[in-house]
């Protein structure tokens, strides 16, 4: 049984594609991480956002932060999923699912997931405004 979904894609995210996958008649508890667009950094007007990624290492370091998630929290499946490309306002570049017979390791594997993510995967994203933009999140 294949117990993480790992994907990166310039096509439009699917909340239920993430829910899907983690369903299990065994869990009581999904949760659900969606990071979404908004339109404003330090009372800067947002226009939209643009994600860049080293597919091969992001892929692998996703990889990573699920298996490290499944030993850490007693979880039964855990789907990462992120874009690349442009993204407009509201549109949704992460999903983290996590399912779980008991809600708070779910809860608690996509926390750390996300923070996980942000820290260590090769994924850069560029701000847009109305009077320019700024390349953010220069790691790894």
């Amino acid at each position: 049984m294949q117990r993480t979904s790992i994907k990166i894609t310039t096509e439009k995210l699917d909340v239920q594609t993430c829910y899907d996958f983690v369903f299990d008649e065994t869990c009581g508890g999904i949760v659900t991480f969606i990071g979404t667009v908004r339109n404003d950094t330090q009372g800067k007007k947002v226009t939209q956002l643009d994600f860049s990624t080293y597919k091969p290492m992001a892929i692998k370091e996703m990889e990573l932060i699920a298996q490290e998630a499944l030993q850490q929290f007693e979880i039964h499946k855990i789907a990462i999923h992120h874009a690349e490309g442009s993204l407009q306002i509201g549109a949704i570049p992460v999903i983290i699912a996590a399912s779980a017979k008991h809600r708070k390791a779910a809860f608690l594997a996509c926390e750390f997931a996300i923070d996980t993510l942000k820290k260590t995967v090769p994924i850069w994203k560029k701000e847009y405004f109305e009077d320019g933009e700024v390349w953010v999140n220069a790691h790894p």
